[in-house]
């Protein structure tokens, strides 16, 4: 975890603690840790995801596990690309931005 992802979950468990229990016993402790999918499959889904609902502020951290769960830059420009189809050009424009100033692998 980063430490801007650190400093969220703090933030959330002291403002929500149920919710923060969920996140961690569900989310990271459960559904990603699943290994029907791959964490590299898991982070391409999450990412486009996110980009489809528009949630940049969401991401850069996604990016960035995603770079470490296996996908590369080119990867993810390609997947976003496509997304720009389905989930419109401005979308994918806002997502090249993020992914721009994703630090590589």
């Amino acid at each position: 975890m980063t430490a801007q992802e650190t400093e969220l979950m703090a933030m959330i468990a002291r403002l929500a603690p149920q919710f923060h229990q969920l996140t961690s016993e569900v989310l990271f402790g459960q559904v990603w840790q699943d290994d029907t999918l791959s964490q590299r499959d898991r982070s391409l889904i999450t990412v486009t995801a996110l980009v489809v609902l528009n949630r940049m502020e969401q991401l850069p951290g996604h990016l960035t596990r995603a770079l470490n769960n296996g996908l590369r830059t080119e990867e993810l420009s390609a997947a976003i690309t496509h997304l720009a189809f389905y989930a419109g050009w401005p979308v994918a424009a806002s997502a090249f931005e993020r992914l721009d100033t994703t630090p590589s692998q």
